[in-house]
């Protein structure tokens, strides 16, 4: 009874086999020429008057290879095949980030409270200063400065990880910028963080007002991408919806760009105008207050500390 072990070859999967040979031995032949240029050159071997090559005499190299080349514990001194490390390997150790938290910036910082707000005054010339560290987002969110959306489930997560740091970073560099010409901290976070998120808004809005005018487009750059294409079918269909894309972006961006731009501005300008909210009295109110229990001899009553 057969066992199963040999079984003829599909002429299929010989042709199949035949193709990727083929195809794979020109690059295989390629970087061997390519890495034998860096590796070490062959020992030179001059020949005898005979034309015969002479035996090779090199003290360096033994008469067995294995021979004192072995790793520790080999029995006799032979290596263990393959025992080759891999090079320039560096394990990466950082803080944590949890998984719902879709973001890579491992200096990031907790969304500042908003129970304070410090009035706009003393600016100057930009100065050096230290860098401002981004914010992080909430869990399963995309942040766009103090705009927070859930991140939608056909967005993968590493699009939205870039999407996320992308922004936190514009929004930290903003705040940067902006403590260089001494703005106040919780001032700066809150133009950096209004500013980026009507910019989010603006965009999204002149996105969708542009929307009738880009499908037009994608339908008109679609038809000429498949006219193109046509002819060098089937790879040239490729042609049709790269045309649509195309298209839809050309309609949509310059309004989207337009709307981010006019959102930022408002953004801007609502932060800065925005009334400071202090912590508590002033100092020079706490400084001339009566003290509590002290008669005041206007009122003739005591006056409550």
């Amino acid at each position: 009874m057969g066992t199963g072990k040999h079984r003829a070859v599909s002429s299929r999967r010989t042709r199949m086999g035949s193709l990727v040979v083929a195809g794979a031995v020109p690059v295989v032949l390629t970087l061997v020429g390519t890495g034998s240029a860096g590796a070490e050159p062959d020992h030179y071997r001059p020949a005898d008057s005979s034309g015969h090559l002479a035996p090779v005499v090199d003290e360096a190299i033994p008469a067995d290879p294995t021979v004192g080349t072995g790793a520790a514990g080999q029995p006799n001194g032979s290596a263990q095949w393959p025992g080759a490390e891999a090079p320039n390997v560096r394990p990466y150790r950082g803080v944590r980030i949890p998984d719902d938290v879709l973001s890579s910036l491992q200096w990031a910082r907790p969304a500042p409270a908003s129970d304070y707000l410090a009035p706009v005054e003393a600016l100057h010339a930009p100065a050096p200063v230290a860098p401002v560290p981004p914010i992080a987002p909430p869990p399963g969110a995309l942040r766009f400065g103090d705009v927070q959306v859930d991140s939608p489930d056909w967005l993968p997560r590493e699009q939205a990880i870039q999407i996320n740091d992308g922004s936190a970073s514009a929004e930290a560099n903003l705040a940067t910028f902006l403590d260089s010409v001494g703005m106040e901290r919780t001032r700066s976070d809150r133009v950096a963080g209004q500013t980026l998120g009507a910019a989010a808004i603006g965009a999204a809005a002149g996105a969708a007002f542009a929307s009738p005018f880009a499908l037009i487009g994608a339908g008109v750059g679609g038809a000429m991408g498949l006219a193109i294409g046509a002819p060098f079918a089937p790879i040239g269909l490729a042609a049709a919806p790269l045309g649509a894309a195309y298209g839809f972006a050309l309609m949509a961006a310059p309004l989207a760009g337009i709307g981010a731009g006019i959102g930022a501005g408002i953004g801007a300008a609502a932060a800065l105008s925005a009334p400071p909210r202090a912590l508590g009295p002033a100092p020079e109110a706490l400084a001339t207050a009566p003290e509590a229990g002290h008669p005041d001899p206007a009122a003739g009553t005591p006056v409550a500390g």
